[in-house]
């Protein structure tokens, strides 16, 4: 049973994506038939390009926002196969650096991260993600940065209110906590740079 108002959230996100994900496999296996018949045309390559995204996004929420244990490790494969389609067609490009399976609730804690970086870049950039030993780094680059000093606060105890879509700021901090790792996060005019 839930302890905790996060654990509950976790299993919540858990549960939806695991709902969602069979139908949206379900719609691309009938868009790859249709394209198997011929009836393939500019429509059906915007739903099958449309779906790709979503369940790219889904894999993606899956972590970031589902439930997770650090005895549970990410493959190396899985986390560049969900980075490589979440970046496809879209505005950023994720440069994943660390080698090897990574603990889950790593890896969730710094898919959080990205959808912070992602907010902070609406048209687009690099996102670089490094560990040395212990310690991990994500360093976003743009040419043009969308910096809410309110939002970022929040990784260093800061308690402004966030929407729905800024969520990701609440939750980084919560993860990082119960890890017992610190966040840190310097930017200037194009980049930010977190570590934890």
């Amino acid at each position: 049973m839930p302890n905790d108002t996060a654990e509950l959230a976790a299993l919540i996100g858990s549960r939806i994506c695991h709902d969602l994900i069979s139908p949206i496999g379900a719609i691309g296996n009938g868009v790859e038939l249709l394209s198997m018949s011929g009836a393939a045309g500019p429509e059906v390559a915007l739903i099958a390009e449309s779906v790709s995204a979503a369940n790219a996004r889904i894999r993606f929420f899956r972590i970031a926002f589902g439930a997770t244990s650090s005895s549970q490790p990410v493959s190396h494969s899985e986390i560049l196969a969900i980075l490589a389609d979440l970046g496809r067609g879209g505005r950023l490009f994720f440069d994943w650096q660390p080698v090897g399976d990574q603990p889950r609730d790593l890896v969730k804690l710094a898919f959080l991260l990205l959808q912070c970086c992602e907010t902070a870049m609406p048209f687009g950039g690099d996102v670089t993600i490094t560990r040395d030993g212990q310690d991990w780094r994500i360093t976003a680059q743009t040419a043009r940065l969308r910096f809410d000093a309110g939002l970022w606060e929040r990784m260093e105890g800061g308690t402004a209110p966030v929407s729905p879509s800024q969520v990701q700021f609440a939750l980084a901090p919560t993860e990082a906590s119960a890890m017992g790792r610190q966040l840190r996060f310097t930017r200037d005019e194009n980049r930010i740079d977190i570590r934890f």
